[in-house]
């Protein structure tokens, strides 16, 4: 039997899964890493942490494959997008991986929306004007940390970082390229003007591939460590963003994907790229004929981590030594609570906000609260915030895609029958959830298959993704949303004029300090 390989390079796990060549799963691996907090806005990995998860998330999914009577035909990637490491002359790091969840390049990112100048950058690179960014991340790094920035020979994601380690060549795909505002999504080519803005050359950056390129001829050393042949071909893959459409086969005009993990986003696949006049969404490849629209949200499975930690400890803790998940505990607790959480309406901006409000500085609240609200309230307000924001979402893509035709859903909260009825009810829409295991692994290993030969295009997929299971929406519930969703979305507006003013307060005055 002959084997395939998708690795997913998430925010705070490394997974790989191994497939036969049908696509059926035979073995899983997952490895954890810390998210370092330990500044205001602050949020960065070790690259050495998550070269290491790479290396034994590897070789423990290998522990399942008989390599003595198949062979290993390839290894493909999805990657987290926007993230940041500086190298110097030695190709060592000079920074942590700076990933899209720090804020600190918040006020340059503010500055361009304010001047117009994000805006150009945006109509010609698809990223949206956001600290997220490299490009701001950069500025930011030349402005406040001269000597790291001048001290960096090189800038790459962590993707490429990986690569980089295990075969020695420096080369970054054009879909993780188009989300870093230094790619000209029109030209397929670095964006001479993003880069003269972030002070930097072509020569400091990857060089330019497509997605099914193949990288052979790994370090010996490691390829020993896994188990493997150096020549086992590993493909570069593509964005865990666009993947996430193709995992779930919202790839044909009119589907759109839901995704809630640790962040989420609402996504939809064009066949060119599409610019939004009012900036609120991304257009980023999937591959050279493919192109994926949509807004990203910071905040999904991370709140109702918030929620369990800060709210229902207890509970945490009992589940622990009940053996249960924790989180099952939680949606049980918030299933007792009426659709609507009797008028409780909870604003998820947790950790700044990207769409559609796209401000680092926005906040989490509840609106509404009574002495009549419980914790269960606050849990079920909490899920459903979530998924109202990205209901906002749906609404600013419909303006440049046009309505939904069909919704696909995948990601960690797909596993909660509540949280499925949720998005269908609040989306006023069926949504389909495909059974298939872990769709951004899956959608690594049709691009794996695409370079290898083994079929001729992506849309193959539908035959691997198998049974799939759809929601249809409860009328009495999104009656309650339909009257909630406008309020949630008048008071994020009137809101905004006040997030830089309580966060450059927290700013002066906390002292966050955390390690998640």
């Amino acid at each position: 039997m002959d084997y395939m390989i998708g690795m997913d390079l998430g925010t705070t796990s490394t997974k790989a899964v191994l497939y036969d060549m049908d696509c059926n799963v035979l073995g899983y691996a997952n490895k954890l890493y810390p998210l370092y907090q330990d500044q205001p806005d602050m949020a960065e990995e070790d690259p050495e942490e998550i070269f290491d998860a790479v290396v034994d998330a590897l070789t423990e999914v290998l522990r399942k494959a008989d390599l003595k009577n198949g062979k290993l035909q390839g290894v493909s990637f999805s990657a987290a997008m926007h993230s940041l490491i500086g190298l110097d002359a030695d190709h060592k790091p000079t920074t942590g991986v700076i990933t899209w969840a720090d804020n600190r390049a918040e006020k340059y990112a503010n500055e361009y929306k304010q001047n117009g100048k994000g805006f150009e950058i945006y109509s010609r690179t698809g990223t949206p004007t956001h600290p997220m960014s490299p490009l701001y991340k950069l500025i930011w790094l030349r402005n406040e940390h001269k000597d790291i920035f001048d001290n960096s020979k090189y800038w790459v994601g962590i993707k490429e970082y990986i690569f980089y380690r295990l075969f020695g060549v420096l080369k970054e795909e054009i879909s993780i390229a188009s989300a870093t505002s230094l790619f000209n999504i029109f030209k397929l080519d670095w964006d001479e003007g993003a880069l003269k803005e972030a002070g930097i050359t072509r020569d400091q950056l990857p060089e330019l591939v497509q997605p099914t390129e193949q990288v052979t001829g790994m370090h010996e050393e490691y390829a020993k460590v896994i188990g493997i042949p150096t020549d086992t071909p590993f493909i570069m893959g593509a964005s865990d963003g666009t993947l996430s459409n193709l995992g779930v086969n919202a790839i044909d005009p009119g589907v759109v994907a839901v995704t809630i993990g640790t962040s989420g986003a609402v996504r939809t696949v064009v066949d060119k790229p599409v610019i939004d006049p009012k900036g609120r969404v991304f257009c980023y490849a999937l591959t050279k004929d493919r192109w994926v629209i949509g807004g990203p949200v910071n905040n999904g499975g991370i709140v109702f981590r918030w929620v369990r930690d800060q709210l229902f400890a207890p509970e945490k803790i009992t589940a622990s030594m009940m053996n249960v998940d924790s989180y099952d505990m939680l949606t049980q607790i918030a299933g007792e609570v009426p659709a609507g959480s009797d008028g409780l309406i909870f604003h998820p901006y947790l950790g700044g906000e990207r769409a559609p409000i796209w401000d680092a500085n926005a906040r989490g609240s509840f609106f509404g609260l009574t002495r009549n609200h419980t914790r269960a309230h606050m849990v079920r307000a909490a899920l459903e915030g979530i998924v109202y924001n990205l209901y906002n979402v749906m609404l600013a893509l419909a303006e440049v895609s046009g309505s939904p035709k069909e919704i696909m859903a995948t990601g960690g909260f797909a596993r909660s029958e509540l949280w499925r009825q949720m998005l269908a009810d609040i989306f006023e829409s069926p949504v389909t959830i495909p059974t298939a295991f872990e769709s951004g692994a899956l959608a690594a290993v049709t691009i794996a298959k695409k370079s290898l030969g083994l079929i001729d295009d992506i849309s193959v997929i539908k035959d691997y993704i198998g049974e799939t299971h759809t929601y249809q929406p409860n009328k009495e519930n999104y009656a309650a949303y339909r009257e909630l969703v406008p309020i949630f979305i008048r008071l994020s507006r009137q809101l905004q004029t006040e997030y830089a003013n309580i966060a450059d307060f927290q700013r002066k005055f906390s002292a966050n300090s955390t390690k998640d």
